[in-house]
């Protein structure tokens, strides 16, 4: 995983209505895959990782595992490039809509949006199908 600096983001995510859509339920791992999108821009992958996961094998090195923990406790988010995805590098082991929320509201503050204008939508299931 690469560092990335919020100022090298689409101007678009700092000044448009944003959505973020998660492509997948946020119990079906430590990666919940997701894009941004605005009206009349080219939507942007934009995953989130939890940093934390360490079974069967860590997903992510110890070096992007502080900057994320160092970051988040100043309020902050650490951004990263993860198999050519905007990633947000976020603690702990998996994903609640509580954590979701917190992580995008930190990104629209990272590239100087409020985060009125940001706006998510979740999928809650878990890749096994309907009764799980």
């Amino acid at each position: 995983m690469r560092a990335l600096d919020p100022f090298d983001l689409p101007d678009w995510l700092g000044v448009a209505e944003v959505t973020w859509t998660a492509d997948a339920g946020l119990y079906t791992g430590p990666v919940v895959a997701g894009h941004l999108s605005a009206d009349g821009a080219e939507p942007i992958a934009c995953d989130l990782v939890a940093v934390d996961e360490a079974y069967p094998a860590p997903v992510a090195a110890d070096d992007t595992r502080l900057r994320a923990h160092q970051a988040w406790r100043h309020g902050e988010v650490h951004l990263v490039e993860r198999a050519g995805r905007l990633t947000i590098a976020v603690p702990g082991t998996g994903f609640d809509a509580d954590l979701v929320l917190d992580a995008l509201d930190r990104l629209a503050r990272a590239v100087g949006a409020s985060a009125e204008r940001y706006a998510v939508h979740l999928r809650l299931g878990d890749g096994r199908g309907p009764g799980r």
